[in-house]
């Protein structure tokens, strides 16, 4: 195993991650109530585009770190993981961006297809708004060497985590026909 990363200190932790958490889904559900007209010179739906590329990449990372931590390479694990969680903000800052320029774009399909999409899109959803602390708590135990806690919580978090990375291209992919 690894030697701890940063000082164990939970109850800083759990208000740190509470408030991060409290306020990327503030922030997401209002600027779903926002349209900024900006002409930036080009199609804002690059940022659509960008996002569903990088939660491509997380979900490779992370079944490339389940696979490092599965033969004990646990460094090669945490640079992984630590990767995903930066791809993860990147991916927030251009998912806001999109949202903020490009606004709601509704599905055009009908019949089964809609259906399967709006299943997809609100399992997303309604994960993609609950996973954040999850992982935060989850990279938390690991970075203060508690990695039975970390492998208990990765658990349940590895595979929310990896639905909302893939579901992300998918939706993108069947939604992006309709981008104006």
């Amino acid at each position: 195993m690894l030697q701890a990363s940063m000082k164990k200190n939970d109850g800083t932790a759990k208000w740190l991650i509470g408030i991060f958490s409290f306020v990327v889904f503030a922030v997401v559900v209002t600027i779903s109530r926002i349209k900024l007209t900006v002409d930036l010179g080009f199609n804002v739906h690059i940022f659509a585009t960008a996002n569903a590329i990088i939660n491509t990449i997380i979900a490779i990372l992370l079944v490339a770190a389940l696979v490092a931590v599965k033969n004990k390479n646990y460094l090669l694990h945490k640079q992984l993981m630590l990767t995903a969680l930066i791809l993860s903000i990147v991916f927030l800052v251009s998912y806001i961006a999109h949202h903020l320029l490009a606004g709601e774009t509704k599905f055009g399909g009908a019949g089964a297809v809609k259906i399967i999409y709006l299943f997809i899109l609100f399992t997303h959803i309604f994960l993609a708004a609950v996973i954040l602390p999850f992982i935060l708590f989850t990279a938390y135990r690991a970075l203060i060497g508690e990695y039975a806690a970390h492998k208990k919580l990765s658990k349940i978090t590895w595979p929310l985590w990896f639905y909302v990375a893939v579901t992300g291209p998918v939706v993108y992919l069947m939604i992006s026909p309709y981008y104006q």
